[in-house]
């Protein structure tokens, strides 16, 4: 069973972010306060979850959380700003959402930049120890799953509505044949050493 908080008498976020490791599409945050109240005993870090049962989730969270807040960081600026910093600030833009404002942040992970004065700790795994983390991992992985399966419509050679964007065999297979898009992260290796880019 997750913990329902790391301080009890502050009004705690949890952050997260999802798409770190993909080679095409945002990378997308998403911060959570939940009712010191809030108990679940499904809710866990996203990738161990159903697709069905995220998205159930998803609804409830949405219905039941206190505040939430949810933003991308576009691959250009992942391409300007590097993967790390770019996860960092996608946070920095939903916990910006949050009203009210948190008075602790609760960091999946182990790097974070300070936020307007707020106290943080980072927690490694986070998403499967603390339920704000855990809520905020859904939310991000199922917006950012929805704005793959839209872009998938205009590429459907990618199969991003499957893949979601992440380094398959399949998708590298199509980057060799087909060559890059707009959505794709141009800093980051597309291919293997071997596999020639076309141009």
């Amino acid at each position: 069973m997750l913990k329902a908080f790391l301080n009890k008498n502050l009004l705690e976020c949890g952050t997260d972010e999802a798409g770190r490791g993909c080679l095409a599409g945002p990378v997308t945050a998403a911060a959570v306060i939940l009712h010191p109240s809030f108990s679940n005993s499904v809710l866990n870090d996203s990738k161990q979850l159903s697709l069905l049962k995220r998205n159930k989730l998803r609804g409830l969270i949405l219905e039941e959380a206190i505040c939430f807040g949810i933003a991308h960081v576009m691959m250009h600026e992942i391409d300007e700003i590097n993967i790390l910093q770019a996860s960092i600030k996608a946070m920095h833009k939903s916990i910006a959402q949050l009203k009210p404002k948190p008075e602790f942040i609760l960091v999946d992970g182990n790097k974070f930049h300070k936020f307007k004065g707020i106290p943080h700790q980072c927690i490694v795994k986070g998403d499967a120890k603390y339920l704000s983390i855990a809520a905020a991992s859904v939310l991000a992985k199922t917006q950012r799953d929805a704005y793959m399966e839209k872009i998938h419509q205009e590429f459907p050679m990618y199969n991003w509505k499957q893949n979601k964007g992440y380094p398959t065999k399949e998708h590298r297979a199509a980057i060799q044949k087909y060559g890059i898009t707009q959505y794709h992260r141009k800093s980051f290796k597309l291919l293997p050493e071997q596999l020639a880019l076309p141009l």
